[in-house]
């Protein structure tokens, strides 16, 4: 005759097959919740980034999308007499369009661009260490807006915004502009800065609108926009 488990062994069990419910509920728990966040970010859909911005990637890659990069090249001149607002969608829907042959079923293209704006005037891209010097000599001390135009595109519809943030510095003294422009050589970004790397973290005092923005993309905007996608 088999002898019946002692109470020990039974309350260990019990411990057992507690834990092992515990821990495969909060796993099914953690899995409905990626499946959620997923289905919201629209990843059920290919997402192209039509950029080869890595500022840009690491903001996708750090919000949990999965994307694949197809950057474009464009004429990035605009009209003269456009308004200076009006700039970064226009030229991210230009780049969209441009990589409208990536589009072969459901895929979305992902396109931006960043301007930097002061007293009404574009800052670009510096063209060497004396362009980006006189650029933020001219932030420094003051209040600028940023701005990042984005477009979405698929088959069936097209989707452009602009994520608007206000950014302020502090003084910064001839020898903190030189040091950054020859440490970071910031030529490959708008108004000669990147608010990652140490002038945003030593020499930016506020920013109204989100940091995102700032770096390159409005990832909250991004999110939102996408789920317009079905």
């Amino acid at each position: 005759m088999t002898k019946p488990p002692s109470r020990q062994r039974l309350r260990m069990f019990r411990i057992r097959l507690t834990a092992n419910l515990l821990r495969n509920t909060k796993h099914n728990k953690r899995n409905t919740a990626q499946r959620y966040i997923k289905q919201k970010m629209n990843q059920t859909r290919p997402l192209i980034l039509a950029s080869q911005s890595p500022r840009r990637s690491q903001l996708l890659r750090e919000a949990g999308f999965e994307f694949t990069v197809n950057a474009v090249d464009i004429d990035e001149s605009f009209p003269a007499t456009m308004d200076v607002e009006l700039v970064a969608p226009w030229l991210a829907q230009r780049k969209a369009q441009a990589a409208g042959h990536f589009i072969l079923d459901r895929e979305i293209i992902l396109a931006a661009d960043s301007v930097v704006i002061h007293n009404g005037i574009i800052y670009n891209k510096p063209a060497d260490y004396d362009e980006a010097f006189r650029m933020i000599r001219t932030l420094s001390g003051q209040q600028h807006t940023v701005i990042t135009g984005v477009c979405l595109l698929a088959k069936e519809a097209e989707k452009v915004l602009s994520g608007v943030s206000r950014v302020w510095f502090a003084d910064l003294t001839d020898a903190e502009i030189d040091y950054y422009i020859r440490q970071y050589k910031p030529f490959d970004k708008a108004g000669a800065y990147g608010v990652q790397e140490w002038i945003g973290l030593c020499k930016i005092t506020k920013i109204d609108g989100t940091y995102a923005n700032v770096m390159g993309l409005p990832v909250d905007q991004v999110y939102q926009a996408l789920q317009d996608f079905s």
